[in-house]
């Protein structure tokens, strides 16, 4: 059991040295435990401590706040989204095979904080659960939900210690378009019943990002067979994690607007007027 432990912890510390030296430091992004202990007290939050605090309480009334948070979330993902697009797209990078860059120049360091404000963006994300704890709308807080929620920081947190920026930088361009879309229909669908014959495309937000997940997927795949000075390691787990979520959110699509046979209620005499019981001769 030693010798096993031992191992693990050589390993470990293999896979450390590899980091992205140029984030050392940084603030709630220098070691491993500070996500995995911040996406462990949103657990706690989630399925403890916000369960036990609203016992016996009213649902808040969070108008005024969803509405301001969901904006705010709007002009953030946006931003990150257009930062995203100005410094890899629209900078001479390649949609087939971008290699690393982990040099000092102005682009490369901007996608490294860029990396940086995603991850704190996915750390803010985790309000999403809590709004949703104090209004009481367990029925939202779905395993999907929690999941997307606890598993996201960690993966963006990899990447942006790791391989900040080179091919990857195509998922936080694909994820924050769809984050903005997605917040732009949460505001609206909190500012209450005014609007609600303007949401009627709300089935199709998830459709969108099935999209997306299909897009990282494919797009993850492709390094598999070029060459490319990318780490396959991370290729495979981008790819998988879309596989993954894209049969996530296709049996949330299916369960929450797929039809539903309805079933047909007993046939009874009553339905029958013109039958009668009466015996003839």
């Amino acid at each position: 059991m030693g010798a096993v432990v031992q191992y693990v912890i050589k390993e470990t510390c293999k896979v450390w040295e590899l980091r992205d030296l140029r984030t050392d430091g940084w603030p709630l992004a220098d070691s491993p435990m500070t996500p995995v202990l911040l996406c462990f007290a949103y657990l706690f939050m989630v399925k403890l401590w916000g369960p036990k605090f609203m016992e016996g309480r009213k649902p808040f009334q969070l108008q005024g706040v969803l509405i301001a948070y969901n904006a705010l979330q709007i002009v953030l993902n946006a931003w990150l989204f257009c930062e995203f697009c100005r410094w890899t797209w629209f900078n001479g990078y390649s949609i087939i095979c971008q290699p690393m860059d982990y040099s000092e120049n102005e682009g490369a360091l901007r996608l490294v904080f860029m990396g940086y404000c995603l991850y704190i963006s996915k750390l803010i994300d985790f309000l999403d659960t809590l709004f949703f704890v104090l209004r009481k709308k367990e029925n939202q807080i779905t395993f999907l939900h929690v999941f997307h929620h606890t598993l996201t920081p960690l993966s963006v947190w990899l990447g942006f210690r790791y391989i900040p920026g080179g091919h990857s930088s195509f998922y936080p361009t694909c994820n924050t378009l769809v984050h903005t879309v997605m917040y732009f229909y949460y505001m609206m669908a909190a500012m209450g019943p005014s609007v609600q014959k303007y949401l009627w495309w709300k089935k199709y937000l998830t459709v969108f990002q099935m999209v997306q997940f299909v897009l990282l997927g494919l797009h993850s795949i492709q390094l598999l067979f070029i060459d490319c000075d990318y780490p396959k390691a991370y290729s495979w787990g981008t790819a998988i994690q879309a596989v993954m979520y894209f049969f996530l959110f296709r049996n949330y699509h299916k369960g929450a607007y797929g039809t539903r046979p309805t079933q047909q209620p007993a046939l009874s005499k009553s339905d029958f007027p013109c039958v009668t019981t009466k015996k003839h001769f």
